[in-house]
């Protein structure tokens, strides 16, 4: 009983001391856990607050503040006389609040409760309440009416959660206010208006392939939009607002504002002026020779590189530059089939803003025998006094006959004879002299190999026949202006070298560029690339083509008491539709011919070979219609010699109101003569009109009498006269004339058209324009 007892003693004194060990080692197991917890707590707060603090940083300030662009104003571009060519005006954006409209609608409903509701206190019926879904769909109907948007987009915006859902952009001002102006009536304020900027092009389509236009995005496309984007788009501004926990932007009293800064402008060497008389001629010319292939001209100052103006033409509208602008093309892509038209459409498109100056090449044909002139002058290798060329109508080269233009061929020819008829074989012998080593040289050192450098985007290289790999054959028809293939810039910067005292310059556009402070940011001068022929060669070449024009009027840009220089070119290429033959018309000519501070070339990329496509027939009238415009423009005016002052037109002086005694000492001094009709002693009209263009000799009708009635002719047919016969003609029907192109004593020099067609009736005194020409065209 002992032993039991103190058993029993002994297990119930152990029990506490074990549960105590128990409750310890769980705290124990507690702590370690807590104090992992916590250290992997503090971690991932440390690794929040310090290490990813930026990250987070950001994604607080992107939930808690929303952004707004503020778009900078685009620069101006201008041309050299400051005439806009494109411009940025304020236009809108119109958008809504839509939780301001609910509750603005909510507003209104309890506008109309509290009506009724004093309404029927006072036993009256309501009034001036206002009917919410006509008010709804008036201004759902309002919206989309003026916005030119569907009346479920207006929906949908409304509907929406936020507080700003932009529902058209770049409405013009008349529009918006307009739409301020309905609103302020309503006295609703959930609509609003942004000011932002829409480009214009107020030349429409003038130099529309060098100017470029802007994306949807107000991002510069093609052309110096895009050339020069980074001036011109300025850097646009931000509205940066706070924003509440359910993601709504508050106030504006809780935003910070970051002003814009417009971009800066654009002032080009482009002068409108000459880029319009070059669009229009060459317009002329497409339509009438049906120039398939479009044309480009380019006219520049031969000795700074300056570009004065550059078209391809048809050009397009920078209005609208999507439309296809060409009539020709446009007809076309409308008579496919569906399924071939978005393709065609597109390729049209994308063709028709290419700016054909700078993005195709083409052989140069004859215009290329400039340089084949200079280089052989540079090598000493032509003979002006001595040397003779002769010209059977073909030469062999490596058992290759290469015919000339004129097939029956030119006979014995000096020089300057040989490059006034553009003889292939004479240039083709004067390529083998020089020999491929030299030919690839100046070839190379005129830059015919070479991108120009211009300030434009797009510039191709020519494809040129590398100097390893050039055999005679096409040494010989390089140097006539076949094998090889150039850019029109090209082209015509190799030929500003050729006079201008042998200097490459480097073409540009953009004169310089004013930021939006009015301070000069870049300003561009002439870059001489190097000096491939001496001054004294140049002046050769420059006296050569002045010969040439003045040897032989009919088939250059000859006028009168001008000098001027230049050469046709014609270049052949096979198998480009579906004809045997294609070709491409050029001419290149400058001025003044000694000292030359203009230069201009123009192709024609295959016109209808039916109507004509000889540079001579194509280009050269309208070449020679530009430049009568533009040397006075530029301040050049005619000096003539004693011969042609015996042969040139005359202006019709005004004699309206002039006594008859003082209107015939007038006419007599001027070379003209006169025929008095009726008994009066004052001019009350006369014929033909004041500024009238006529040979010298002619008569001029002085009516003295406002009754006498003036006799109406029929214009003969005068074609394939000579002008003497043509003048015979005429004044046998009362008629005068005016001449153009080659001078009437020139040998053979026949009328090759009339400004008056055959059969029109004029009345009696007027004049008629003769074009004379002294043989028929072949380059």
């Amino acid at each position: 009983m002992i032993n039991e007892s103190k058993e029993k003693k002994t297990k119930s004194e152990k029990t506490p001391r074990s549960a105590s060990a128990v409750m310890r080692r769980r705290a124990a197991v507690s702590m370690t856990v807590l104090v992992v917890m916590g250290a992997a707590v503090a971690g991932k707060l440390f690794k929040v607050s310090i290490v990813d603090n930026s990250k987070y940083e950001t994604l607080a300030n992107n939930y808690h503040f929303g952004t707004m662009t503020l778009d900078a104003n685009r620069g101006a571009i201008y041309d050299a006389n400051g005439t806009a060519l494109a411009w940025s005006a304020t236009v809108y954006n119109i958008y809504v609040d839509p939780k301001l409209y609910r509750d603005e609608i909510k507003e209104i409903e309890k506008s109309n409760d509290k009506k009724k509701s004093a309404a029927e206190e006072k036993g009256e019926q309501a009034a001036n309440l206002v009917d919410v879904t006509q008010l709804e769909q008036s201004i759902v109907s309002f919206l989309s009416e003026k916005l030119e948007i569907d009346a479920s987009k207006v929906q949908e915006a409304l509907a929406k959660d936020g507080r700003y859902c932009v529902l058209q952009t770049q409405v013009e001002k008349n529009t918006a206010d307009e739409i301020t102006t309905y609103f302020d009536k309503l006295k609703l304020t959930f609509v609003g208006t942004e000011a932002t900027t829409r480009r214009y092009y107020p030349q429409n389509e003038l130099a529309a392939a060098v100017i470029g236009f802007t994306n949807g995005d107000g991002d510069g496309q093609y052309g110096l939009e895009y050339q020069y984007d980074e001036y011109l788009s300025g850097v646009d501004g931000r509205i940066i607002s706070a924003q509440a926990a359910n993601g709504e932007e508050m106030p504006y009293r809780y935003s910070t504002t970051y002003e814009a800064k417009d971009g800066a402008s654009l002032y080009l060497t482009l002068d409108s002026t000459m880029q319009y008389y070059l669009e229009k001629s060459m317009s002329e010319m497409v339509e009438k020779f049906e120039v398939n292939d479009r044309a480009t001209g380019i006219i520049m100052n031969p000795k700074t590189g300056a570009i004065y103006a550059m078209a391809t033409c048809p050009s397009f509208d920078l209005n609208n530059p999507s439309e296809i602008y060409d009539p020709v093309v446009a007809a076309q892509l409308k008579e496919l089939p569906e399924s071939e038209y978005q393709d065609a459409y597109l390729e049209a498109r994308e063709k028709q803003w290419r700016n054909k100056a700078i993005s195709e090449i083409n052989p140069p044909g004859s215009t290329i025998k400039i340089f084949t002139s200079a280089s052989a002058f540079e090598e000493n290798l032509i003979d002006l006094n001595n040397d003779s060329f002769y010209c059977s109508g073909s030469l062999k080269v490596q058992d290759l006959d290469i015919g000339c233009s004129l097939r029956s061929g030119h006979g014995a020819q000096t020089f300057t004879q040989a490059l006034t008829n553009s003889c292939n074989p004479a240039f083709m012998e004067i390529g083998l002299r020089l020999g491929v080593q030299k030919f690839s040289y100046y070839l190379q050192g005129f830059g015919l190999t070479e991108k120009t450098g211009i300030d434009l985007p797009g510039e191709v290289a020519s494809v040129c026949v590398p100097e390893d790999k050039m055999t005679q054959v096409d040494l010989a028809s390089g140097a006539f202006g076949q094998t090889n293939e150039t850019t029109a810039l090209e082209l015509i910067t190799a030929y500003a070298a050729a006079i201008n005292g042998g200097y490459v310059v480097q073409p540009y556009v953009v004169d310089h560029i004013v930021d939006s402070s009015g301070n000069t940011v870049l300003q561009n001068t002439t870059t001489e690339k190097r000096q491939i022929i001496s001054e004294e060669t140049s002046k050769t070449v420059r006296e050569q083509l002045e010969a040439v024009v003045s040897g032989n009027p009919s088939h250059n840009a000859y006028i009168q008491g001008y000098r001027i220089g230049g050469k046709s070119g014609t270049a052949e290429i096979r198998a480009t539709r579906d004809i045997e033959d294609d070709y491409v018309a050029s001419y290149c000519c400058f001025a003044p011919a000694d000292d030359p501070e203009l230069i201009m070339l123009i192709q024609a990329d295959y016109p209808n070979p039916e109507i004509g496509y000889y540079g001579s027939k194509v280009v050269t009238p309208y070449a020679q219609e530009i430049m009568e415009e533009i040397l006075p423009y530029m301040g050049f005016y005619p000096e003539y010699t004693d011969e042609e002052a015996k042969e040139m037109n005359v202006a019709v002086p005004l004699l309206q109101d002039a006594t008859i005694e003082n209107a015939q000492a007038t006419l007599e001094q001027m070379g003209l003569t006169y025929e008095v009709v009726g008994s009066g002693s004052t001019v009350v009209s006369q014929s033909p009109t004041t500024g009238t263009s006529v040979a010298k000799g002619g008569k001029v009708l002085l009516y003295t009498e406002q009754t006498t009635t003036r006799d109406l002719v029929t214009v003969p047919n005068l074609i394939g006269m000579t002008a003497s016969q043509a003048n015979e003609t005429l004044s046998y029907y009362g008629l005068n004339y005016a001449l153009m192109g080659a001078s009437a004593s020139s040998e053979g020099a026949l009328v090759k058209s009339q400004s008056v067609r055959e059969g029109t009736q004029l009345q009696r005194g007027s004049s008629i324009t003769l074009t004379l020409s002294a043989g028929e065209a072949t380059d």
